[in-house]
């Protein structure tokens, strides 16, 4: 281990402690490792262990590990601190969060929540007709919710109401106003009683990305005008005692816990208005918004939150009982619908460094060479004289315009191919010596930080970012990046990621930095010649997992479930590999028909033997091969 870097410092760096919400940490040997319930310091699962076994099965990197255990202790978490809440506050309603299925709709996601949840009746939400197919299926509860949002046409409600009559608490949240005159006809044409919500539009926001889902030019919801008008309609149709929710959804990862504290205040009120007309409502349901602190620095950037769990709870417990109180009226049942908070930790993506692109540091030949032009000599002058300046940025300014002439000098004609090259070699020598120079000074410089940038270069990974980080392409979304191993040595190169894919896109260039908030840049690991170099990509587990895309139809990636066994020598055990697509997978769902295409190649290459031009074992090595590409993975081979 080299001294002069330790552990304390990579955790400074990557900020693992901070974002890792106690469930990740860097061992004394420099491994990144996972507490898969941080309430057992002693248990621990080191990353590179789990990397290696997969390898021993003949695993195929990119992957996604989920780390269940997690899943089941975030559960947990939001679940013990509203009864705590609730119970010191002496507050009379029950907590029945449900989980959004939209936040990561996979089969063995929804099952472990539901399975963790069961002891606390924690339920489901679904939002879509598909996602309620699913639902009906996995919250077989009889005393847990099932909270439906979303625009719905006659099928959907038909399958709300068909749940009914299973004696489910399926609760159907009305969107706009014409869905309860459907609502209402079907209940009385199928003889059940519904159980219905009302999604008011707040004047409220959140804050942060996605404060526009709530304010009066929401998407959902409906007008205090159209929420007593829908009283009386129900009331018309003896449905009144039907109506049992009310609920509001001001925005996805609320940055600002004041956002919250107003939101609660402004819904309680509402609620307990509407309790003082004689609607029987049982349920309050503060919708989404808790987040995730992704960058660790607690403060509401839109990748933070300045906030914790505990805050929250007693936010929404104790603001609720106090104008409840006020108001004479009893405590309802509270329902989150809190899904990034559960399930974010608990999955990363693991990619492999398969090269390094640096123009900067070409070894081409910049010997001095008789007759060559004087902006070649006065850039090697330059460089060879640069101890003589009186301040780097002189010379800097000096090396940009010397460039700048080249190029124009280029583009007349007047510099050869080969001269511009040597121009260009010792540019990128000087500005890396300005570079060291300017980083001695005293405090930083703009300069400094814009040629650190400008020199790193690239590591490119065995991944697509469409697919596997997709809110970091679309929304610049600040995920967590982190080496899994040699986190005792320091990182020498500042560097940014670039994927497989052939899109300038594909990269990751924001990064987790304490000093500036984000930089362009991370730091990490040179490449050592046969040994493989492995990147975490951390709190994926929300909606990354279902909102990738196939951008050059890269297929989703190969699923890695671990949990955490005291009694196993590594303290995990690999409970299931899900295969990632296939080659013939992803053309299929665009279209083709890989035996037809398997046909026409060994068509093609038996035409080719029938020629002459290929020999016949030749040819079945090549129809093998082109059959074997379609059943592999779509990432590379390395």
């Amino acid at each position: 281990m080299k001294n002069d870097w330790t552990v304390e410092d990579a955790d400074k760096a990557y900020n693992v402690s901070k974002w890792g919400a106690g469930y990740f940490e860097i061992n004394e040997e420099g491994n990144l490792s996972v507490l898969p319930q941080k309430s057992r310091s002693k248990q621990k699962i080191v990353i590179s262990d789990v990397i290696e076994e997969i390898k021993s099965q003949g695993v195929q990197f990119p992957v996604v590990l989920r780390f269940h255990d997690i899943l089941r202790a975030q559960v947990k978490l939001l679940n013990k601190t509203f009864r705590d809440t609730i119970e010191d506050a002496s507050y009379e309603g029950k907590f029945f969060g449900v989980y959004p299925v939209k936040v990561n709709q996979m089969r063995e996601v929804v099952e472990e929540i539901v399975d963790a949840g069961s002891k606390y009746n924690f339920g489901l939400e679904a939002g879509s007709k598909a996602e309620l197919i699913a639902v009906l299926a996995y919250n077989t509860n009889k005393d847990s919710l099932t909270v439906l949002n979303g625009y719905k046409d006659e099928e959907y409600l038909k399958l709300a109401l068909l749940g009914r009559k299973l004696n489910r608490k399926m609760l159907i949240v009305v969107e706009k106003f014409t869905e309860l005159t459907k609502i209402i006809r079907l209940a009385k044409e199928l003889n059940v009683q519904p159980l219905i919500g009302i999604r008011a539009k707040m004047t409220v926001k959140g804050k942060g990305k996605w404060e526009s889902s709530g304010g009066e030019r929401a998407k959902f919801g409906l007008s205090i005008s159209e929420i007593l008008l829908a009283v009386n309609l129900l009331r018309e149709n003896d449905l009144l005692d039907s109506l049992k929710l009310f609920h509001f959804h001001i925005g996805s990862q609320i940055t600002d816990i004041r956002a919250i504290k107003d939101a609660i205040a402004e819904g309680s009120r509402i609620y307990c208005k509407l309790a003082k007309l004689g609607v029987p409502l049982e349920y309050f349901d503060v919708g989404g918004g808790l987040g995730v602190d992704y960058d660790g620095t607690g403060s509401t950037n839109d990748s933070s939150i300045n906030y914790q769990i505990e805050e929250y709870v007693a936010d929404i417990v104790y603001g609720l009982k106090q104008v409840c109180d006020l108001e004479d009226v009893d405590h309802p049942n509270i329902i989150t619908e809190s899904g990034r908070a559960i399930t974010a930790h608990h999955s990363c993506v693991i990619t492999n460094i398969i090269g390094e692109i640096d123009n900067t540091n070409v070894d081409f030949d910049t010997k001095k060479t008789t007759g060559e032009h004087i902006l070649v000599s006065n850039m090697r002058e330059l460089d060879e004289e640069l101890d003589k300046y009186r301040n780097w940025q002189e010379a800097y300014n000096d090396a940009s315009k010397l460039k700048e002439d080249a190029l124009n000098a280029f583009s007349l004609g007047i510099l050869s191919l080969e001269e511009r090259a040597k121009i260009e070699t010792i540019y990128w020598k000087v500005l890396k010596k300005v570079s060291s120079l300017v980083s001695k000074e005293d405090y930083v410089h703009d300069t400094a930080l814009d040629l650190e940038d400008y020199l790193a270069g690239q590591y490119l990974c065995n991944f697509s970012v469409f697919q596997s980080a997709a809110d970091s392409w679309a929304i610049d979304q600040l995920l967590p990046v982190v080496p899994i191993a040699k986190l005792d040595e320091r990182p020498e190169k500042r560097v940014s990621l670039v994927d497989i894919t052939c899109d300038s896109d594909g990269k990751i260039d924001k990064f987790i930095d304490m000093e500036t908030g984000v930089k362009k840049t991370i730091p990490l690991h040179d490449l050592a010649s046969g040994e493989d170099y492995y990147l975490g990509i951390f709190l994926t587990g929300a909606y990354q997992d279902v909102m990738g895309d196939m951008h050059n139809l890269f297929g989703r990636l190969t699923e890695v479930h671990v949990y955490a066994h005291e009694d196993d020598p590594k303290g995990f055990y690999i409970e299931e590999i899900i295969k990632g697509t296939s080659a013939a997978q992803v053309l299929s769902t665009m279209q083709y028909n890989p035996q037809f295409m398997a046909f026409t190649v060994k068509k093609a290459i038996d035409h080719q033997v029938s020629r002459g031009l290929i020999n016949p074992r030749e040819g079945v090595g090549l129809t093998d091969f082109y059959e074997d590409c379609l059943k592999g993975y779509t990432y590379l081979k390395m």
